[in-house]
């Protein structure tokens, strides 16, 4: 369904004049519930530097430009009655349903918790983090890769204030064709250090579900969500019955610095083909330059508002991005003098730097500018050998949310 232009209007203009903008808005107690009102918009630009490949299909001269409304959520929340949590949230721009579900909180814990509906699945750290948070415009590769986003499901819970394990059953994805796939997943964090301005975070987690028409594709993007291409590519897997992706991650917090890191490595299972596998990492560093810290809670860190909000919260960071889709290698051609034979899989690797500033202004507005180096490989048979491809990528985001 198309949520009009119109509303979305409406809804962002009712944000902006609504008092404490920075918070949900209230919207009213209905039968025990009370019922507030969140959203997200989010402006992007690339500006491309290509080498090999035109990343966004449209550049003559080897440089070109894209620009887009990557984001526009709103959000209903309802608590109560009693423990009953709920969301209803929907992307006008991606024309989906955001997270969908109802929770229930047994005993009144928030740690301990039923829920039912679309949600994130237990994997990622940076995929469970708040998408205005982000510390990156775009998410590390093997994130955007591995990671099991929000499916239909039922959940269960339980933790402390320094631990959390959560399991999930899951299906397809609430709006139609789009992710599909039944499995499960379970997710185990343990924070040894959990104080304010000094935080320990390590994780562990494991997801496996049923291929699409026993076909899967692993692909990724050069951490530029505008790009229309994919320069690692494992192409289909038309034999591929189930997908298993162990992930572990890390995260430590000291007073103004945050240092996080993820590994994930992901088994295809396939009938008439040996198993293929695949693998990458993401290791990355940001600095408030401002003084503010992060919280912790429920396994994943979040961010306040500036310490003076005239001023704004300054961040800087820095990230390294590595992903592997290969498996296999070439062999020696049958006949003298012709083409390698491909061994296995070859859908290329990419290693990615990315620097970047973010600056949160008061307490609805966020700027954030990366600057994206890119040094991919990947076979190709026109070629007859590994063709390497080193763009560079200038990213900046306007952000209004409440």
């Amino acid at each position: 369904m198309k949520l009009h232009r119109q509303l979305l209007t409406a809804a962002v203009a009712a944000a902006l004049f609504a008092p404490a903008a920075h918070a949900e808005v209230a919207i009213d107690v209905i039968g025990g519930s009370e019922i507030t009102f969140e959203g997200l918009v989010q402006a992007d630009g690339n500006w491309f530097d290509n080498d090999k490949v035109d990343l966004n299909g449209a550049g003559k001269n080897g440089k070109d430009s894209e620009f887009e409304l990557r984001r526009a959520e709103l959000v209903l929340k309802g608590k109560g009655p009693g423990n009953v949590e709920w969301v209803v949230g929907y992307d006008a721009k991606a024309d989906k349903f955001l997270d969908t579900n109802a929770k229930y909180k047994l005993g009144g814990n928030s740690s301990h918790f039923l829920q039912v509906g679309q949600y994130k699945q237990p994997n990622s750290l940076e995929e469970l983090s708040s998408t205005k948070n982000n510390d990156f415009i775009s998410k590390a590769t093997v994130t955007n890769t591995y990671a099991v986003a929000r499916r239909l499901g039922v959940g269960y819970g339980v933790g402390a204030s320094n631990w959390s394990v959560t399991a999930s059953a899951f299906g397809r994805e609430l709006t139609r064709d789009l992710a599909h796939g039944s499995g499960y997943g379970v997710r185990g964090t343990f924070a040894p250090i959990n104080e304010k301005g000094n935080i320990l975070h390590l994780g562990l987690s494991y997801a496996d579900y049923d291929t699409d028409a026993d076909t899967l594709r692993l692909r990724a993007r050069p951490n530029a969500d505008l790009a229309t291409v994919r320069l690692v590519d494992s192409s289909d897997l038309k034999d591929s019955d189930r997908i298993s992706t162990i992930g572990a991650e890390a995260m430590y917090v000291q007073g103004p610095f945050k240092a996080q890191a993820e590994y994930f490595n992901a088994k295809v299972k396939r009938y008439d083909h040996d198993n293929y596998t695949s693998d990458g990492f993401y290791v990355s560093g940001v600095w408030n330059v401002t003084g503010e810290t992060w919280s912790y809670k429920g396994g994943t860190p979040g961010l306040g508002l500036p310490s003076e909000p005239g001023r704004g919260m300054w961040q800087l960071g820095a990230r390294f991005d590595h992903i592997d889709l290969n498996d296999g290698g070439l062999r020696a051609p049958a006949v003298v003098g012709g083409a390698p034979l491909v061994d296995g899989v070859l859908g290329g690797k990419m290693d990615i730097w990315t620097v970047g500033a973010n600056w949160y202004w008061r307490s609805n507005f966020k700027a954030s500018m990366n600057y994206v180096m890119v040094d991919s490989k990947k076979y190709s048979s026109s070629a007859g050998g590994f063709v390497s491809d080193k763009p560079n990528i200038l990213e900046a985001r306007l952000q209004f949310f409440w």
